[in-house]
């Protein structure tokens, strides 16, 4: 009996007495030891009552724990369903509602919120604690260290993961074994991953970056990861002496780059640094390149498909572009018309087998988002130019339209972080009484800078037409984001909502 997804990641590790998981106090923990972890989590998800096609939902710190449970999912052919660990109880009950768990495990400390919430949707609740204790511990102790796997195909449910739903209820995007395998075996090609890598993991493990790109590639290619349970300057850089790669969000490298201690020396060894989830400022790509000598390579992609793009591994990573189509995955940027001329501005659509297989108990958003033929509508905004670079201008939910025109943000945040002080800019519309919209920026400062936003504005007079520059501006000391990095702009929006209104 085959499963599709195990079978390439986790049976290779049976006797395999190298090491998987170095972690942050120092130990560590072989492929083989975490194999039979994921065994023993596996008839302990058995005897809670799980079987093939059930959801597990999972809302509990990162640890090789954790990770094995998604292993033990995957092994007994159920469905794995990670969540964000900032959600409330009262989101939790949304979730466990729609997805309806067999079985909900969440951390300790969390036990005594969560016990309702998981009781009102049929969950049975399991405790997993950060250092491996709790109830699912104590049910899989003495259980067997070799499982009986459950066959699943390559069409089967591995896993479920929500959007972050910041236009409306999120939606649960049904991911394949083939959805994700077929997605971990191009990168592995595509970023040169072999079983001589040592991936320094500073990401959470609820989210495609850390889950399915991250773990996945590793496990697959029979590397190591240094698993940490955040990132933490002083740890990264005291650790990057054992990696020879990293994977990031924009904001691990903005951290980088404000210690001294980053120079050439530091990351002469590595091999590849990996961005993602949200957009890396050009700024950063060419400074830490000048620091380093290394180019930070850019991707794209997204809960309801993996990865879609990336800059290439020998080639020219282009600074500002999320690069190039990855091999088997189609790209087309749409207009209203159809398909646009290169370099002008539509939607991105995708078609792969890294495409998901639609919304869980959303019809009807599914048939919205997904063509019968497979493209996904992704709902971002970007063009792709000659070379076949593409290259986000924003989300089409985040278009402007100010007096019959159409504003881009990218367009103008790229122009405003040019320019003296800013660090970073998030570029709205807000209700305006005479345009409908207007253009609005939010700026923060460098360090050790007092910015003028009326002179910040002023610089972009010659550069923009009046209709794209900016009717209003604010300094802000942080713009708001979400876990993975990503600027939230409908709180933005929100926020300042009534700013020309008087």
């Amino acid at each position: 009996m085959t499963n599709t997804l195990y079978d390439a990641l986790f049976a290779p590790l049976a006797g395999r007495q190298t090491v998987l998981l170095k972690l942050a106090s120092g130990g560590s923990i072989s492929g083989d030891a975490f194999l039979r972890m994921v065994a023993r989590f596996g008839h302990a998800l058995r005897a809670a009552g799980v079987q093939p096609g059930d959801r597990v939902a999972v809302q509990v710190a990162k640890s090789p724990e954790a990770l094995a449970v998604y292993g033990a999912t995957v092994a007994a052919g159920a469905v794995f369903l990670p969540l964000n660990t900032a959600y409330t109880p009262e989101e939790v009950g949304y979730f466990l509602g729609n997805a309806t768990p067999r079985v909900f495990l969440c951390d300790s400390v969390r036990q005594a919120a969560l016990t309702p919430v998981a009781a009102q949707h049929g969950a049975r609740l399991l405790t997993l604690g950060v250092t491996g204790g709790g109830e699912l511990a104590e049910l899989a102790a003495g259980l067997p260290d070799t499982l009986a796997v459950a066959p699943r195909g390559p069409e089967d449910l591995a896993a479920i993961l929500y959007t972050s739903g910041t236009t409306g209820r999120s939606k649960g995007a049904m991911l394949s074994h083939d959805n994700l395998l077929s997605n971990a075996r191009v990168l592995a090609d595509l970023w040169r991953f072999t079983d001589r890598d040592v991936l320094l993991h500073a990401l959470p493990i609820f989210h495609t970056h850390g889950l399915f790109v991250a773990s996945n590639l590793s496990l697959l290619t029979g590397g190591s990861m240094i698993f940490l349970p955040g990132f933490d300057t002083d740890q990264a850089i005291g650790l990057l002496p054992q990696a020879t790669a990293m994977m990031g969000v924009p904001t691990f490298y903005t951290r980088l780059l404000d210690d001294p201690r980053l120079d050439r020396a530091l990351t002469g060894h590595m091999r590849l640094f990996i961005s993602g989830s949200a957009p890396l400022l050009a700024e950063t790509h060419r400074a830490f390149e000048e620091r380093t000598g290394l180019r930070i390579l850019e991707r794209y992609g997204m809960t309801e498909t993996n990865m879609n793009t990336s800059n290439p591994y020998d080639g020219e990573r282009r600074a500002g572009t999320v690069g190039l189509p990855l091999p088997g995955v189609e790209l087309r940027i749409m207009g209203e018309a159809g398909e646009v001329a290169r370099g002008e501005v539509g939607v991105i659509e995708v078609r792969g087998p890294n495409v998901f297989k639609g919304y869980w108990q959303m019809p009807e958003k599914t048939r919205e988002e997904l063509r019968e033929d497979g493209w996904f509508i992704t709902g971002d905004l970007g063009t792709q130019d000659a070379d076949g670079y593409v290259t986000i201008v924003g989300r089409a939910k985040d278009l402007i339209i100010t007096g019959g025109y159409n504003v881009y943000p990218k367009e103008v945040e790229m122009l405003l972080d040019e320019q003296s002080g800013v660090l970073e800019s998030a570029v709205i519309g807000l209700p305006h009484p005479d345009f409908g919209e207007a253009v609005f920026a939010v700026l923060t400062a460098q360090k050790g800078v007092t910015l003028d936003a009326g002179a910040v504005l002023a610089g972009l007079r010659d550069r923009l037409a009046r209709f794209k520059q900016p009717k209003g501006a604010l300094v802000v000391e942080s713009l708001p984001r979400n876990t993975m990095g990503k600027v939230q702009k409908n709180l933005l929006r929100a926020e300042y909502a009534g700013w020309f209104k008087g």
